[in-house]
């Protein structure tokens, strides 16, 4: 099994933080999340990591960890990145997808890599209760999610209505079996050049909606539920807030961060 991060955004949301660093780097807890991710990724003996770069590639690639370049970082967004390590996917391994921006606890991750399945995502249950604290109108920063009685997505991505429409909360972590690997880059590069996406043209089409496109098209997305136990640092509140529940002994409500020795 590989893993890929996704880490070539410019984090505007979270200036002045990331105004000379990428946003994987921003610190939390004395570390960054880049160096979070890696240890819980090589807790579960997944230690194959690459990283799509963008904004202050440099940064990263001296860490020495394998990368793929997204040139246009500043025009496109997370399905661009992903495709410029379309490499990864070549049928041989499974592959975990990471946003850069998350934190998560390796029972997180390892509850995706135990499942047997083309196409899987973590999604959160117990969403509300840390979006209660990141905003007043959590509803205003969610996702709608539904899941059959498979145990699959059939709808995510879209402006809720109401939190009847959120069952659970998408997290950025997705796992691409090896024989699915292939057919995900396909279906991509088949996808028609002048349409919009969910209002968006193709270079900047959102994760979510892609999976959706998948899901349309017959392809099972199986839901991995979990519980709480990862952070979004979206935005510099977000960096606040966690900062705030950390020196207050509160973070591990939420999430506890990944230990170990591992160095970005």
């Amino acid at each position: 099994m590989r893993a890929v991060i996704l880490a070539a955004g410019e984090g505007r949301r979270l200036r002045p933080h990331t105004a000379r660093r990428p946003k994987c780097l921003v610190e939390l807890g004395g570390r960054t999340l880049l160096a979070h991710q890696l240890a819980a990724l090589e807790s579960v003996g997944l230690r194959d990591v690459h990283i799509v770069t963008g904004y202050c590639a440099e940064q990263i690639e001296t860490l020495g960890r394998p990368t793929f370049h997204n040139p246009d970082f500043a025009t496109t967004n997370m399905v661009t990145s992903l495709m410029c390590a379309a490499p990864l996917f070549d049928g041989r391994d499974d592959l975990v997808i990471a946003y850069g921006d998350i934190v998560y606890e390796p029972r997180v991750l390892d509850a995706l890599c135990r499942i047997a399945a083309p196409l899987a995502t973590t999604v959160d249950e117990r969403w509300l209760r840390l979006w209660s604290l990141r905003s007043e109108d959590p509803i205003a920063d969610a996702e709608t999610l539904r899941i059959d009685a498979s145990g699959n997505i059939v709808e995510l991505g879209k402006r809720p209505a109401s939190l009847d429409e959120i069952e659970a909360q998408y997290m950025g972590l997705i796992k691409v079996g090896a024989d699915f690997g292939p057919e995900l880059v396909r279906a991509y590069r088949a996808l028609d050049r002048t349409a919009l996406y969910d209002g968006r043209h193709l270079a900047n089409m959102h994760m979510t909606s892609f999976l959706q496109h998948l899901v349309d098209r017959g392809h099972p997305l199986r839901a991995v539920p979990v519980r709480g136990g990862w952070l979004e640092v979206d935005t510099v509140a977000d960096l606040e807030l966690y900062l705030r529940l950390l020196a207050e002994g509160r973070l591990e409500q939420y999430c506890r961060l990944p230990h170990g020795d591992v160095a970005p």
